[in-house]
């Protein structure tokens, strides 16, 4: 059973010519270098007017992998605490003009490093903050393979052990993996009451650091949707060699014309040895 597109023609166009021609333009490279391979990244992943800029701008500057590990927030609260995509041989998500297939060797891998992951579709099948991240990552890759993972609830201890199985998952894998932190930031205050708060969370960000991360947001309230898929990417990319992140991009959605009284954060970030 393959996965189907949820939020194609919301959150992104709904034509395959209007997905493939919008993420390629989303991705093309700047002035800021050549792509160069990073451990983990945290993207946003609102609608592409709203964040596709952001998110675009950052896999510009990644040179992306064939395998990816995307880690995202569960929105609509269905199915387990920590659900990973698994289904028969061959099985893929899908979208308009795009089949990405998924890694059910690494999934399996992450099953068996990581006993919290349950296999399990329902947690997915609606949520869209993988979704929307795969025709830019595939725009990058073509030859593109996924695994899928949603998560919610967990404590920092959770989170610890489950980044430290990603990693040794991540480790014993042939090739490189990039590991994809899927979440917005904070929601729904004024453009610079979002600011200030994002400020919050993105000093623990920019330095790498899980814990502080995790603390910041629980402590202060901070309505950054994936703080946990993040803590998770920065403890797995800690353990595979990561010394430093840098805060490639951050904007909120009155930059692409919201409401300035109402408003959503996104930050781009990358972490590196």
């Amino acid at each position: 059973m393959n996965r189907q597109p949820a939020v194609a023609g919301t959150f992104y166009p709904r034509a395959a010519t209007a997905v493939a021609a919008e993420a390629a333009r989303l991705v093309a490279q700047g002035d800021d270098g050549p792509p160069a391979p990073a451990i983990a990244v945290v993207s946003p992943h609102a609608g592409w007017m709203y964040s596709g800029a952001l998110a675009g701008k950052l896999f510009a500057g990644v040179a992306v992998p064939e395998r990816v590990l995307v880690i995202a927030p569960n929105h609509t609260g269905r199915g387990p605490r920590a659900s990973i995509w698994s289904g028969p041989a061959g099985s893929s998500w899908q979208l308009p003009g795009l089949d990405v297939p998924v890694d059910e060797l690494f999934v399996s891998a992450l099953r068996a490093e990581a006993p919290l992951l349950r296999a399990d579709r329902e947690a997915h099948e609606d949520e869209h903050a993988i979704e929307v991240l795969l025709p830019l990552l595939a725009a990058r890759q073509p030859k593109l393979r996924l695994a899928a993972i949603v998560l919610g609830g967990l404590g920092f201890p959770e989170c610890e052990a489950l980044g430290a199985a990603v990693a040794r998952a991540i480790g014993r894998a042939d090739g490189p993996t990039l590991i994809v932190a899927s979440s917005d930031m904070s929601h729904y205050l004024t453009d610079d009451e979002a600011r200030a708060t994002d400020r919050l969370a993105l000093a623990p960000l920019g330095a790498a650091d899980a814990r502080a991360l995790y603390d910041t947001v629980r402590a202060h309230g901070i309505t950054m949707c994936g703080y946990i898929p993040a803590t998770v990417a920065l403890v797995a990319a800690r353990a595979l060699g990561a010394t430093r992140a840098t805060v490639v991009a951050y904007a909120t959605s009155a930059d692409a014309g919201a409401d300035r009284d109402r408003v959503v954060g996104y930050a781009a970030v990358r972490v590196d040895a």
